[in-house]
Order: structure tokens, then C-alpha cells, then sequence
């Protein structure tokens, strides 16, 4: 598994894409973060949370054997396609159902229900749609492409939030409507002029063979999700929208830490699949240390460049800029779970990957939960999350590796 020149290339193609995408996501997230009271950016980015989660649900999971297809056997790509498109149309009562019981249970005092409609349906029907075109692209080795229409995505985004500012109409339902159209504008150029080729066409023989691994791969995802997102919904349901916003700012910016090693994760997976190998345990060591490393890094040239200039970021965001530093160790335990996660699904070890997921889910649920009922008035919650993520890894680690083992000897 060394890596080749076209293996660094495609790393390097990946990587300027998602380099690309944090410049621009980055304007965008200033923007918004800063133009938004506290409690709308909660708001906001816990429906987002809520929208990015139900996407998982679009297709139910089908996404799983079309990135396959498009990998390995690229000539049924068609087939597969026009699989995801029925199952994608079947899901919507479904995710409709799920959303409308999310909102009443979090968001019916707080937000009105088109806003958070709109705020849904970008995430599932626009945002979503970018990232399968962008899978199907990667799974073709299409790299350019798929780091382009990533790009393109994000442009967009930053450019409603441009026109939000410049027009004045700073309120939350406003920024919802904007938000769903540069989404669909997006999603309506990735089928347009990203998506491959091909024929589409109905064959009854896939579906048998392929949904058990589609609902397989996509409950794995929703819980994948779910683990990475209800924080933010636990935190608005215990400790109310402004603290929720001064989360949520903070881990937008650690999340910003994670797309190189995203890249990684994504050209890994590719590797694994093509070749069945994973290397010795001494690379798979080396691998969580540059993980770590890259992911903590990050943050402290965010603290760092903070240090001489707190208003860099802007006004909100500076006001969450103090629960940097005690976070510091959050970003690489975030990463290195969501690494052992992709490890699983590149050995196709889907129902060990649920099986992790949920118990990382249970386990960061009720850690958060007694941290923000205890801490949350004085915001000391903030140190505690590294040992809150901390335990998370540690059990995601103590899983995964055995799991691994028979496949290093």
C-alpha cells in the first residue's frame, strides 16, 4: 500500500479541492455566524444538523452500492443511477414523516415551520444530491470534477450569505430561503453538467442482491451522523439557543480541521477496496498519529492567528474564540472516530459499524448530557469535552482494531 505517483496526485487533487472548499466555507461560515444573533446561529445550524442527518435517509442508503458500482463496475452505473433516483422518491414521506416529528419536538416554539423546511430540504434535496454526484465522480476517479462541483457548492452558499448582508434582511427566516436557493441552484448544476453519463434504467434483479448492503451502509450512516450531530441538539434542548450558537461556532471551526483528513480517509477507503489489504499495524499507528497531529494542528493556527487579532473572525465568532483552547484535543479524537469508521466500511464490515456507531451514540450522548446539565451556566463544559471525546475514541479504538486484526496477519 505505498503510495504511487498516481495515488499522490488523486491525494493532491482531493486535497486542493477540499482546500478550495475551506477558503470559500470559511467566508461563508464568517458571514453568517457573525451577521446572526447567537441563538439564530443555534437555531440554524442545529435545523442543518437535523436536515443533515435526514439526508442520510434519502434512498435509504442506496448511495452505498452506487459508490461501489461506480468504483469497481462502472459500466451498471447506469442501472444503479436510476435505482437511486426511484428509492430517492420513495424516502421522501419518510423523511418528511421523521422531520415533521423532529420539529415538534425541538423546533415548534423556537423557529417557524417554513424556515425549517427550507432549511430541510436544502440539506436533503440540495446539499445531499451535490455530495452523490461528487461520490459518484470520486468513485470514477474523476477527482477534478467531483473537487470542482464541491467547490461550486460552496461558492454558492458564500454568495447568498454575500447578498443576505449586502441586502440588510439579517433575520434567521430570511437566511433560511436564501440558503435553500443557492442549495438547489447547486444541487440543479451538479445533475446538469457533473453527473456522468449514462443510460438510466429500471433492473428488478438489483434490488434484491444490493438493498440488503444499501440499508446496511445507510443506517451506518445515519448513525455515523447521528453520533457526530446530536450534540447539537442535546445542547439546544438543555442549555438553550445561545449557548447552542457558541457550540456550534466552535465546532464549525474544528470541523474545518477535518477536511484534509477527509481526503485521506476517502482516497484510503479507495485503496482498501480495490486491493483488500490495510497494511501492518505499525502503518495503521502511523496513520492515527498524522491523523491527530494534522487535526490538532489546525485548531492551534486558528488560536494562534486569534492570539494578536481576537476580532479576526468577527464579532460572534470571537466571542466563542475562549473555548478554543480548552478544546484543543477535540478535533483529533473527533477525526480518529470518524477514520475507524471509514476503516469498517472499506472492509465491509457494515454491521460492526452500526454496532459502533450506536454505542458511540449512547455513549457521547449521556457523556454530554451530564456535562451540560452540571457546566453549562459557566461554560466549563468547554474543558470537559476533550475527555467527553476522549472516552468516545478510546472505545471507537478498543472496537475497531480487533475487528481489523485478521485481516493484518
Amino acid at each position: 500500500m505505498l503510495p504511487d505517483r498516481a495515488v499522490i496526485v488523486a491525494y493532491l487533487t482531493i486535497l486542493s479541492g477540499s482546500a478550495g472548499r475551506l477558503v470559500i466555507s470559511l467566508v461563508y461560515f464568517l458571514i453568517v455566524a457573525n451577521t446572526l444573533t447567537l441563538g439564530d446561529f443555534g437555531l440554524f445550524a442545529t435545523a442543518s444538523a437535523t436536515g443533515l442527518i435526514l439526508s442520510r435517509l434519502l434512498a435509504f442508503g442506496f448511495v452505498s452500492p452506487l459508490y461501489r458500482t461506480a468504483t469497481v463496475k462502472p459500466r451498471l452505473l447506469g442501472a444503479y443511477l436510476g435505482g437511486f433516483a426511484g428509492l430517492g422518491l420513495v424516502s421522501l414521506p419518510l423523511i418528511a414523516a421523521v422531520a415533521a416529528a423532529a420539529y415538534l419536538a425541538l423546533f415548534a416554539e423556537r423557529l417557524a415551520i417554513l424556515p425549517f423546511a427550507a432549511i430541510i430540504g436544502a440539506e436533503v434535496l440540495g446539499w445531499r444530491v451535490v455530495e452523490v454526484v461528487a461520490i459518484v465522480n470520486n468513485g470514477l476517479r474523476r477527482f477534478r470534477q467531483a473537487a470542482l462541483l464541491v467547490i461550486i457548492g460552496s461558492a454558492l452558499r458564500t454568495a447568498a450569505a454575500l447578498a443576505f448582508v449586502a441586502l440588510g434582511h439579517s433575520s434567521l427566516e430570511n437566511w433560511a430561503f436564501a440558503y435553500c436557493a443557492a442549495t438547489m441552484t447547486s444541487a440543479a448544476i451538479a445533475l446538469a453538467a457533473f453527473l456522468p453519463a449514462s443510460r438510466w434504467r429500471f433492473v428488478r434483479s438489483l434490488y434484491p442482491r444490493r438493498m440488503a448492503d444499501a440499508v446496511f451502509a445507510g443506517t451506518a450512516d445515519i448513525f455515523f451522523y447521528i453520533q457526530s450531530e446530536l450534540d447539537k441538539l442535546l445542547v439546544l434542548g438543555i442549555a438553550g439557543e445561545r449557548t447552542a450558537g457558541l457550540y456550534a461556532i466552535a465546532f464549525r471551526v474544528i470541523d474545518l480541521t477535518a477536511m484534509p483528513v477527509r481526503s485521506f480517509n476517502q482516497m484510503l477507503v479507495q485503496k482498501i477496496m480495490q486491493e483488500r489489504g490495510l497494511g501492518g499495524g505499525r502503518r495503521l499507528a502511523g496513520f492515527e498519529a498524522g491523523i491527530a497531529l494534522v487535526s490538532v494542528a489546525g485548531l492551534v493556527a486558528v488560536i494562534l492567528a486569534l492570539m494578536p487579532f481576537p476580532g479576526l473572525l468577527g464579532r460572534n465568532v470571537s466571542q466563542a474564540a475562549y473555548l478554543f483552547a480548552p478544546m484543543l484535543l477535540v478535533p483529533a479524537f473527533r477525526n480518529l472516530v470518524e477514520y475507524h469508521a471509514e476503516l469498517l466500511y472499506a472492509r465491509e464490515r457494515t454491521g460492526s459499524r452500526i454496532l459502533l456507531l450506536a454505542l458511540l451514540t449512547a455513549l457521547k450522548a449521556g457523556l454530554i448530557t451530564l456535562v451540560m446539565t452540571r457546566f453549562a451556566a459557566g461554560d466549563e463544559w468547554a474543558g470537559w469535552m476533550n475527555l467527553v471525546f476522549g472516552l468516545v475514541y478510546l472505545v471507537s479504538a478498543g472496537f475497531t482494531y480487533p475487528l481489523l486484526a485478521p485481516a493484518r496477519r
